[in-house]
Order: C-alpha cells, then sequence, then structure tokens
C-alpha cells in the first residue's frame, strides 16, 4: 500500500501530490484505490482525502485485517463518515453484522449514503452517542466535521447510550471487536459497556488527551486486559491504542486468520 497520508505538507512532493486533490469536487463519487475497501465507492469531501486514496490510518487498517474475521459482530463506536464502517462491514463478510454509533447528524447522513451506496446489508445505524448514561446530551461540532464530541454545554442535542443498555434491550449483539474514538469521550464508552466487555472483546481505542488515556488504561487493566500502542510498543505515550483480553490474544488470531482465508 503506497500511503499517501506519511506524506507530509512540509516536503515538496507532499505539496505537488496534493494539488491535484484540491480539484476533486466534494460532491463528487470516487472509487478507494487501494487497501481491503479497493473499489468501493466514497464521497471525495466527506472526509480528508486520504479515506478515498485508501491510506487512511494505514497501520490500523492493518491491524483490522488481521485481527477482524468472517462472521464477527463489530462496533463501530463514533463512526464520523463511514470509513471504519464500510471496513469492518467488508471484512466481516454477509455472515457477521456491524453496527456503527455517530451523534452528528451531517456525519450519520453521509455514513448512511455510503453504507448504502455500497450495497452493504449487514450494517445497522444509531445515530446517538455511547457513553455512561441513557438520556440526551449536548455536542459541540468542534472545528471540522471529524472532531465534533459529546459536551454537556455543546449548542446541539443528540441522544446517548449505554452500550449495556442496548445489549440488555436486544438492541444491538455483543461485539467481537469494538472501535472506539470518540474525541475525548473513551472514558465514558467503556464505563457503559461492562457488560459487553466481559466477552473480551478486541478494542482498537483512539485516545485524545493524557488523563482521557490514563483512565482508559485503568478501565482496561481492570477489566483483564493487555494493552499496547497500536504499532506495538508501550501504551503511555500513544494515542492509538490496541486492547486483547491477555489470555485470548492467541485464540483472537486464530480465528480470525481462519475467516479471513475467505476474504484474501
Amino acid at each position: 500500500m503506497v500511503n499517501f497520508s506519511n506524506i507530509p505538507d512540509s516536503k515538496l512532493a507532499g505539496r505537488v501530490l496534493r494539488v491535484p486533490l484540491r480539484l476533486v469536487p466534494k460532491k463528487a463519487k470516487v472509487r478507494i484505490l487501494q487497501g481491503p475497501l479497493r473499489g468501493k465507492r466514497w464521497i471525495a469531501g466527506s472526509s480528508i482525502h486520504g479515506c478515498w486514496l485508501g491510506s487512511y490510518e494505514a497501520a490500523k487498517q492493518s491491524r483490522m485485517r488481521e485481527l477482524v474475521g468472517r462472521r464477527m459482530v463489530c462496533w463501530d463506536v463514533g463512526a464520523n463518515v463511514g470509513f471504519y464502517t464500510l471496513l469492518l462491514a467488508e471484512l466481516v463478510g454477509a455472515g457477521g453484522r456491524v453496527f456503527a454509533f455517530e451523534p452528528a447528524p451531517r456525519n450519520v447522513a453521509l455514513l448512511r449514503r455510503h453504507v448504502e451506496m455500497n450495497g452493504y446489508r449487514n450494517v445497522r445505524i444509531f445515530p446517538c452517542g455511547l457513553g455512561d448514561f441513557d438520556g440526551e446530551t449536548g455536542f459541540d461540532l468542534g472545528r471540522d466535521a471529524s472532531m465534533g464530541h459529546l459536551a454537556a454545554g455543546g449548542p446541539l442535542k443528540v441522544p446517548c447510550a449505554r452500550a449495556d443498555t442496548l445489549i440488555a434491550t436486544g438492541q444491538v449483539e455483543a461485539p467481537d471487536v469494538i472501535k472506539i474514538d470518540v474525541e475525548g469521550a473513551e472514558a465514558d464508552v467503556l464505563r457503559g459497556a461492562c457488560g459487553a466487555m466481559q466477552r473480551r472483546p478486541v478494542v482498537f481505542l483512539a485516545t485524545h488527551g493524557e488523563n482521557a488515556r490514563r483512565t482508559c488504561l485503568e478501565l482496561l487493566a481492570a477489566s483483564g486486559y493487555a494493552v499496547r500502542a497500536l504499532d506495538g510498543g508501550p501504551p503511555e505515550r500513544k494515542d492509538e491504542l490496541l486492547a486483547v483480553a491477555s489470555t485470548e490474544v492467541r485464540a483472537m488470531s486464530r480465528l480470525a486468520a481462519a475467516g479471513n482465508q475467505q476474504w484474501l
């Protein structure tokens, strides 16, 4: 995979490569150029160009391909416009299921379009945030569409739910894999998912800020998880983390590998 996203603007090559990208109409429907979603349809201006170039967060894509197998149940918490929702839907196949959670109305609309454009029938979208309570809360849209987050004083009101409530009421299935990227509210998601975590899902966690990371590490350790940075190093100073129940690392890897034989 050519990781265009790793070529910085500060270098001449990065600036040159980005010139033609500015000419792509934001509403254009393009094909993703590489990676496991190669050939899938995408709205060019819905997010950063790295999504349809296929190089967006290449390391995380690679780890998901290793650990997500056919027929698994996956949650995309903080789905934004759906890049990882599509990736998970592709990896689990028709026999798997993906539950996508996104509270921002603009993002939900684009998320639905991306799922529909690509004909995925194994995805269910919840236009809400996940947290440690059930009800309504404020939402801050942030500087751009990818940085919105739940905030009590936010100007937009959105629904919020505990993951365990959704499981208890039969609205979702307990996950095998959870991806969480919620701009600082990661610990609240984990607090509201104590029951879900008993199944020991693999957790792809993007943390935002040192305090949030420390709290998440404490919560995961208390639940019996081994946590490393996505690149395999110590987790204390990295934002992208991978958490796997220590006694189940090998079993999960074997399961994913067996399922992915069909995808490969």
